[in-house]
């Protein structure tokens, strides 16, 4: 059955009161680098941190009236430890907590992204060997092809989701930088060795240059990273979508007890999960388009991008994170009919091998125009009469039955000539 989306931990790493703390790790790691470089008492630290804590209501008032939420934090920080926190955010700009932490949750989402990435490509791997030599036909423009495998099938979305890992673990690696540098970036009042000694701690890298702000490309990537695994979710949920038309069927999203489909008709079984991931796909390209729009800012900062950022980042953390939840469900539980899959490959009954007589025509001695008109000329009447079949009609071409003969036609309407390197095929993709 398809589960409901009840995992909490990507909307905690959201939270109000974990971007607090965040930004409270990082003063404290800030103290512990300037201490252990003398540039502030060794008593220091461990007293803020003994004292240290904030209230989220507290802090709000205090915004009302400084209309700064890093203000306000701070100040209500100081009411909590004392005369001793005049050492908190000493050299400091906002932007050197703000940013590293945001890199803090971005890298903490980042990676439960890649843990539910994972169990979907198991899924998929699972299903994929499941249907390895499942028989279907192959399409083009909508049209029928060559036959394939639904393994085949499978086993190219498992490769692209390869691909989208690949891809969101090195925009992982690109976001977790830190930067404590101070206001413009110069390190003119906190030293390089803390801004090093902060990262170590806290698990990032320091950002080898910033500005006042960390530069907004990395995070550009990463949302980037996010859209392109949702175009790759889509491309799936739209294949299924497609294979679970009413004309089709070969596959369908499972339908449980008690579902409906429709208020108006009761018979309707309908691909509810795959049309709604297929429709916030485009709320991810939305958002890695507003990332990269936050690329260029004024000189060494400005606050354009933060506003935008308070609202993708998590939007789209959660929505890759809970497509593919959906999407495994949906794989983990796919109803597949390889009876219908058998049904419709022999629906053009033999047009599918006309590439096979075309090259067979060719290996015999004939032009590849004059084969390809010959072939050509049987399927179209394949096409007109719905009682004729490609072989019959090849069998009763002489000039065909003249260059092959009849045993070598028979050859050509064989599928396992087309599915003969499904194995490379997926070994080539690690299944």
């Amino acid at each position: 059955m398809i589960s409901r989306y009840t995992l909490p931990e990507m909307g905690s790493i959201w939270t109000e009161q974990n971007k607090v703390q965040k930004w409270l790790d990082v003063e404290l790691a800030a103290l512990e680098g300037l201490a252990r470089f003398g540039f502030i008492p060794k008593s220091v630290p461990p007293q803020v941190r003994k004292r240290a804590a904030f209230d989220l209501k507290r802090i709000h008032d205090i915004e009302k009236i400084v209309n700064h939420d890093v203000i306000a934090f701070l100040t209500n920080l100081a009411e909590n430890v004392g005369p001793v926190g005049r050492y908190v955010h000493f050299g400091l700009t906002s932007s050197d907590i703000l940013d590293t932490a945001l890199a803090l949750q971005l890298t903490e989402a980042a990676d439960l992204i890649l843990k539910e990435l994972h169990a979907f490509k198991q899924a998929l791997k699972k299903q994929a060997r499941k249907h390895k030599n499942t028989l279907m036909v192959g399409r083009s423009h909508g049209i029928h092809a060559e036959p394939m495998t639904f393994g085949l099938k499978l086993a190219l979305f498992y490769e692209e989701m390869s691909r989208c890992e690949r891809r969101l673990k090195a925009a992982r690696e690109n976001i977790a930088y830190g930067k404590i540098s101070g206001a413009v970036g110069t390190f003119a009042n906190v030293d390089p060795r803390v801004e090093a000694d902060v990262c170590r701690r806290l698990g990032l890298k320091a950002d080898p240059i910033s500005t006042q702000v960390i530069q907004r490309d990395r995070h550009a990537e990463f949302l980037s990273a996010l859209a392109i695994l949702g175009g790759c979710l889509e491309q799936l949920a739209t294949e299924i979508r497609l294979l679970q038309k009413t004309e089709t069927r070969e596959v369908e999203e499972f339908f449980g007890k008690g579902q409906k489909g429709s208020s108006a008709m009761p018979h309707k079984r309908n691909p509810i999960t795959c049309e709604r991931v297929a429709g916030l796909s485009r709320l991810l390209r939305a958002n890695a388009h507003a990332a990269i729009e936050n690329i260029a800012l004024w000189h060494e900062r400005d606050i354009t991008h933060s506003s935008v950022e308070r609202v993708i980042f998590p939007d789209s953390t959660i929505l890759a994170h809970y497509m593919l939840v959906q999407m495994r469900c949906v794989i983990e539980n796919l109803l597949v009919y390889p009876e219908k899959m058998l049904q419709d490959l022999e629906i053009t009954r033999g047009m599918v091998f006309s590439q096979g007589l075309l090259l067979k025509l060719v290996e015999a001695g004939k032009t590849r125009e004059d084969s390809y008109a010959l072939v050509q000329r049987c399927a179209m009447k394949v096409w007109e009469d719905s009682a004729l079949t490609l072989r019959d009609v090849v069998l009763s071409d002489a000039e065909i039955v003249k260059a092959l003969g009849a045993r070598e036609i028979e050859k050509v309407f064989d599928y396992n000539y087309h599915v003969k390197h499904v194995g490379t095929l997926f070994k080539r993709v690690g299944l």
